[in-house]
């Protein structure tokens, strides 16, 4: 099953901003969907609650990628990438 993966106009300009490849962010975003299918990735994800609720958090160092995660439409779509305390504002 093939995954379709948005980003939001801030995540581009975060990644263009800091040159960071979509790659890298694609990446994370197959483990993360490994690790949901019962794989063995290693890979740190949460489940956020209030203002974000509905949306996942994927660790990767000082960076944080907020992503929420549509399982019925095979789809996700990345709404924040930011530095580790920007990320949540």
């Amino acid at each position: 099953m093939n995954w379709r993966i948005n980003f939001s106009k801030n995540s581009l300009k975060f990644l263009s901003k800091n040159n960071f490849d979509e790659d890298l962010v694609v990446n994370k975003i197959k483990l993360t969907i490994l690790k949901f299918r019962g794989g063995g990735a290693s890979i740190d994800i949460k489940k956020l609650s209030g203002e974000w609720e509905g949306f996942y958090r994927i660790r990767s160092g000082k960076l944080r990628i907020i992503v929420e995660f549509q399982f019925e439409q095979s789809r996700v779509h990345i709404e924040e990438i930011d530095w580790r305390g920007n990320a949540y504002k």
